[in-house]
């Protein structure tokens, strides 16, 4: 919502975890017309494939925004989602290989349109003692802002107001108009297999563990 989607948008979402895939589902709930999922990951890829969404794939060399433009004929979206956050690599085959903590944002700013805003629910910090540069060790990051303030973008960063939400949502979760389950790709496990689940979440699969330590989802 503080991406700016409404009916008929135009959405990129940056990263096809949880979280944006999440993003993604809401955009769609929303009302907008077409959803663009990127990420390197082709599992992750190919989930949010299957349910629905756009996907453009950031380990080619093609440039994102020449991806945009195969699906939607234009080089812009109307809105964007960071759901990556200070851990991005860059793009492309060699870019994947490092860690890029402002690419992201960078990425952003050029494929929205003028006027257009930017969600930021991708988790940043104020020091990151194992970045790859001195800049982003105290939480600096090389942004374009010039670009963001020449096509006059909002941005809207924190963390996602859940309670704000939370009974919309629900309702729309009740109502069948929201499968968020599926599209974040929810697996149910016990305690004993947490240790497992963080391993593979951990390595990218396109899950969401949720423990149930006492059994209540069977019970219910």
């Amino acid at each position: 919502m503080t991406a700016g989607v409404g009916p008929g948008s135009t959405v990129y979402v940056a990263g096809a975890g949880p979280v944006g895939l999440a993003a993604a589902a809401s955009a769609r709930l929303l009302g907008a017309a077409c959803v663009i999922v990127g990420d390197l990951n082709q599992a992750r890829l190919a989930h949010a494939k299957s349910q629905g969404f756009e996907v453009v794939d950031l380990s080619k060399d093609t440039p994102l925004h020449e991806q945009i433009i195969d699906i939607l004929g234009e080089p812009e979206v109307d809105c964007a989602v960071d759901a990556v956050g200070f851990e991005a690599r860059g793009h492309g085959h060699e870019g994947a290989k490092h860690e890029a903590p402002a690419t992201v944002l960078n990425s952003l700013m050029q494929v929205t349109r003028v006027a257009g805003s930017i969600g930021i629910p991708g988790l940043y910090v104020t020091e990151d003692p194992g970045a790859s540069d001195a800049a982003a060790k105290i939480g600096a990051l090389s942004i374009r802002f010039g670009l963001g303030w020449a096509k006059s973008h909002s941005f809207h960063t924190g963390q996602t107001p859940t309670m704000k939400y939370n009974r919309q949502l629900m309702q729309a979760i009740m109502w069948d108009r929201i499968n968020i389950a599926e599209v974040v790709g929810v697996q149910v496990i016990n305690l004993d297999q947490a240790p497992e689940g963080y391993g593979e979440f951990d390595a990218g699969v396109p899950k969401k563990f949720v423990i149930d330590p006492h059994k209540m989802w069977g019970a219910a």
